[in-house]
């Protein structure tokens, strides 16, 4: 089969397209023929050896296709191994594309219980959009958040992926959400997916500018914090809010005021993808409730995987970079 293998740690333009193993299907796995392949950020950091995995390597976490056993179109879990433990992976769980071959490939192979059927109504490009930035922002807001109708969250960064996707999910159950963004285009953007507003993360009192935005100035039942920034997101909570802590892409250390922090009587959680009992809570969300799919920012051919990347590190776009084929 073709896929994309990366030979060196690096640089994007490490990334070739070439001539790779085929999967086999062996008892407990299933090999899934792709017609899409979603980029995420994490992809970059496994690019970059963040990740120990072996080379060469075909990297990538999301894909949707067609299942070769049965004809059946799915897309791909990519939480692997979670174990029995829902409160947290378990010493096994690891990310498709870290370890085991990904989805940057004609074909990939993945155990049994990460093929799940094809959501109706989505595109091939939308449904490879959905899995890591759809089961990252459920079990972010509901799993760990336990967001409910008529509540309201503040989305740290309006433009990626797991972001528009927890707009998108908390909007369609009914509550508010607002964002920030370093631009005002992408605010207007996620304003057109239904958030109630939002602030420059670049202006130096934004907390306080995103809590105007909450019900009556008080602040926000829940923030998602996805860059590290601690001590803004807890400004932006209510007495008693819950924040979320999902990545550190602008920060690994975050001071807090312990005193400040007890008094408020705020809850600290921390999250990474989910688990397939989540990810089962998603796709049954989907169902039920008018949730807009992913937005897809570009797509590009799978050949041209290195460009996608040098494109997705650029961070201009707003929602989801996808490798099609034909």
């Amino acid at each position: 089969m073709r896929a994309v293998v990366l030979h060196e740690i690096g640089a994007a333009r490490n990334l070739r397209f070439e001539e790779y193993p085929e999967p086999v299907a062996e008892p407990g796995w299933t090999v899934v023929r792709l017609r899409a392949s979603a980029l995420n950020w994490h992809d970059v950091l496994v690019r970059q050896g963040r990740y120990g995995s072996p080379l060469p390597h075909v990297i990538g976490a999301d894909g949707a296709g067609i299942r070769v056993d049965t004809g059946e179109e799915v897309l791909i879990l990519p939480s692997l191994w979670w174990g029995d433990d829902e409160s947290a992976p378990g010493r096994d769980w690891q990310i498709l594309g870290d370890r085991q071959p990904g989805t940057y490939a004609e074909l990939v192979r993945v155990p049994t219980e990460c093929v799940l059927p094809k959501p109706a109504g989505l595109s091939w490009a939308e449904a490879a959009a959905l899995p890591l930035v759809g089961l990252t922002a459920y079990r972010a807001l509901f799993t760990r958040g336990r967001l409910r109708a008529g509540e309201s969250v503040l989305v740290i960064g309006a433009g990626g992926g797991v972001a528009t996707m927890a707009v998108a999910l908390a909007v369609g159950i009914g509550a508010r959400a607002v964002v920030t963004s370093s631009t005002a285009e992408k605010i207007a953007k996620a304003r057109c997916r239904g958030a109630a507003g939002g602030v420059l993360y670049s202006d130096a009192d934004w907390a306080a500018s995103a809590r105007e935005f909450s019900p009556g100035g008080r602040g926000f039942d829940l923030v998602l914090d996805s860059v590290g920034c601690w001590p803004q997101s807890i400004q932006a909570l209510r007495p008693g809010g819950r924040l979320v802590v999902l990545g550190a892409s602008r920060g690994e250390q975050a001071p807090l005021d312990v005193r400040k922090f007890y008094f408020g009587q705020y809850d600290l959680l921390g999250t990474t993808m989910g688990s397939p009992r989540d990810f089962r809570g998603l796709l049954s969300l989907l169902r039920h409730h008018s949730i807009a799919p992913p937005v897809i920012d570009r797509t590009f051919p799978l050949d041209q995987a290195a460009a996608a990347h040098e494109y997705l590190e650029r961070g201009r776009g707003f929602g989801k970079v996808v490798l099609t084929q034909d």
